[in-house]
């Protein structure tokens, strides 16, 4: 079964940093499902206006962090802004921590990461203005397309998406090759309990 994506995301995202990454692991072979407070579509926001719609899949309050295997918080002022208000958006952050799951924010998204206070001495990026809100959380801020600490994935603008997506793939091959290899280890020791 293909490994879950869930993108929790709402009005005013920024629209290449939901839909390109949505694409990239669409690509790789994994289901994503976008959820938000808000249901039927919501609208990103594109250079300076309004842009494209994209679907909801799913309402945030049906959603658990046990049903993903990885969590991708897409950037926008406007969207995590709102979002770092929803308790429900909030709680699955710190439910997908607390599971040791991929949590992948982009740009204005570590927000959330910082509402869900989970990023204290952690080394992690994001967009220039909100740097001083990642150190005030107590995380080490540096300024590069990708900062990866165990299972947080951080990255800073737009420019970041290939390397971004390509981390975030990377860590749900991770996430299947350990799983491969506990299979392998559950099969031995079955072939173990026979021979007995």
């Amino acid at each position: 079964m293909a490994k879950r994506v869930l993108i929790i995301a709402t009005d005013g995202f920024e629209q290449s940093e939901l839909i390109e990454p949505k694409k990239l692991l669409e690509a790789a072979g994994y289901k994503t499902v976008v959820a938000s407070p808000k249901v039927g579509e919501i609208k990103g926001w594109n250079h300076g206006d309004w842009g494209q719609s994209v679907p909801v899949d799913a309402d945030l309050d049906d959603v658990s962090a046990e049903d993903f295997d990885a969590l991708m918080l897409p950037g926008g002022q406007m969207n995590p802004d709102i979002l770092r208000m929803d308790e429900r958006a909030v709680a699955l952050v710190e439910e997908f921590d607390d599971l040791g799951k991929p949590i992948a924010a982009i740009c204005h998204g570590p927000w959330l990461l910082v509402e869900a206070d989970i990023i204290d001495g952690r080394t992690v990026t994001g967009w220039p203005s909100i740097r001083t809100d990642l150190e005030n959380a107590g995380a080490d801020v540096v300024d590069e397309e990708v900062a990866i600490d165990d299972n947080l994935i951080t990255s800073r603008k737009p420019d970041d998406i290939p390397a971004f997506a390509q981390a975030l793939i990377d860590a749900l091959e991770a996430q299947e090759e350990e799983e491969e290899e506990l299979d392998d280890e559950d099969e031995e020791e079955d072939d173990e309990v026979e021979e007995l």
